[in-house]
């Protein structure tokens, strides 16, 4: 069954780009690859991918369990009816898994992006700063996780050191903080990503601007900030710092090229999706061989050097931009971005942070209630979520609850979720699966695979403040 935009005048249903499909999840070739070699990928993973990527977590069943359920009217559903003519048709529940489930995930990061910029940033100019750490570091991050979180931590520390350097200790950035751990081909790559104030907040709200400075103060507090955290955690010593800090290019590099300015809601909204993506991309998994080997192409077409995935960080380097994977080693690299269960993979800082923002929303309730006896104060505005049919408007510009038959509007009248029942309708109605097809996706042209010299996203859940 198809759902379509609502007619602006009589025969436009028919119209080429108003209809939007449902999506059929189990006959993407990410969901058939996983649903083939998950098992066996299981059973392999200790004597195959142990060393190099850790002992197996067991968030990992969990989500691609629930991926593979996703989208699956076995597995649930919602009835939907149109009020004018009667037609009916079902849409299937979702995983909602971050990290691992392409669709889940980007809602997430629409509903994310539609939070920051209506109740979080404020109305000044931001800056993308982005903190990355040596090759040789890198490893230490997936076998212990939280040191993730105080990566987030070293990066929002180094913003407010040279923030504070320059306008004063008084006043005070506001910070959204990411976490990513993945580079244009999948491989593991711990880094941040943060959108931050362009200037400083003092006590009373004025915003004071911050100057045009060089990268250079910025990458010396960040490199003394991760030596410190690394030292203090028993990973390197203070000789292996000292050595390092010696060194032309040491593998530390921050960038903070691209502004944002006062006012460009869109830029924030892109920019937060950006930094808030999933780790892969369906679009980029060119083909799927007979044999299930996966070209995977970087997010570039212009090719740089790439480490191997099993190779030590002193390694030569092969460029390209793509890689092919065998169907176990593609789900290791996909598997090993999943967040473990409460990671916060965004963290709000500074003048964002939810204590702050807390504080300044309890007294603007104050004083209203101070400045009105008679009204009582009104309950604290909770951060608005897009409903799904808000975000298939968002992503695709049509409207899902609009009838194909007749253009009226479509209703949701229960949601099914009794196993039992669920069999008997799809039985009689003669279903297994959801009916439809993809939603609709660009034309683009096919992407070229080179190996000539290609610049990963370098340059360039699950909300807690960074401590």
């Amino acid at each position: 069954m198809r759902l379509c935009g609502r007619p602006s005048k009589p025969g436009a249903l028919s119209a080429a780009g108003t209809f939007y499909h449902p999506r059929q999840a189990t006959d993407t070739p990410f969901y058939k690859l996983v649903a083939g070699h998950f098992g066996e990928f299981g059973r392999v993973y200790p004597e195959k991918y142990e060393r190099d990527f850790g002992f197996w977590r067991g968030v990992i069943d969990d989500v691609v369990r629930k991926f593979l359920e996703c989208g699956d009217l076995a597995h649930g559903f919602a009835r939907v009816r149109c009020g004018d003519c009667g037609h009916e048709m079902f849409v299937a529940f979702s995983c909602k898994q971050r990290g691992f489930c392409p669709s889940c995930h980007q809602k997430r990061t629409l509903n994310l992006s539609y939070h920051l910029t209506r109740n979080v940033f404020a109305q000044v100019s931001h800056r993308q700063f982005v903190f990355t750490i040596p090759k040789r570091f890198r490893l230490y991050f997936r076998h212990n996780r939280k040191l993730l979180g105080k990566l987030a931590q070293c990066a929002w520390r180094t913003v407010r050191d040279v923030y504070g350097f320059v306008l004063g200790e008084e006043a005070i950035p506001g910070a959204v903080v990411a976490i990513q751990t993945f580079g244009s081909l999948i491989l593991w790559h711990p880094h941040i990503h943060a959108i931050i104030s362009d200037g400083s907040f003092l006590p009373n709200g004025t915003f004071v601007p911050m100057p045009d400075m060089p990268t250079a103060p910025f990458l010396k507090v960040w490199e003394h900030h991760v030596f410190k955290m690394l030292i203090d955690e028993r990973r390197i010593t203070p000789e292996v710092a000292e050595n390092m800090r010696m060194w032309s290019h040491s593998g530390f590099s921050v960038h903070k090229d691209i502004r944002i300015e006062a006012g460009d809601t869109d830029g924030l909204e892109k920019l937060t999706q950006y930094i808030a993506r999933c780790p892969f991309a369906q679009s980029r998994m060119v083909r799927v061989t007979p044999e299930g080997k996966v070209i995977y192409r970087a997010d570039h077409h212009n090719p740089i050097p790439f480490p191997q995935w099993r190779a030590l960080p002193t390694e030569r380097t092969l460029t390209r931009n793509f890689e092919i994977f065998d169907p176990l080693d593609f789900l290791a690299q996909v598997t090993q971005h999943i967040p473990d269960r409460g990671q916060h993979i965004i963290r709000y800082a500074g003048w964002y942070s939810n204590k702050a923002r807390g504080c300044r929303a309890k007294a603007a309730r104050a004083s209203d209630s101070a400045g009105n006896k008679d009204t009582q104060p009104s309950a604290p505005v909770t951060p608005a979520k897009l409903r799904w049919a808000a975000l298939i408007r968002k992503i695709y510009e049509v409207d899902p609850l609009v009838c194909p038959k007749c253009g009226g509007e479509m209703k949701i009248l229960a949601f099914i979720d009794d196993v039992a029942v669920i069999r008997k309708i799809l039985d009689h109605l003669g279903l297994s699966l959801s009916s439809g097809t993809d939603p609709p996706h660009s034309h683009s042209p096919p992407p070229t695979l080179t190996t000539e010299p290609f610049m990963d996203d370098l340059p360039w859940g699950e909300h807690a403040d960074v401590g």
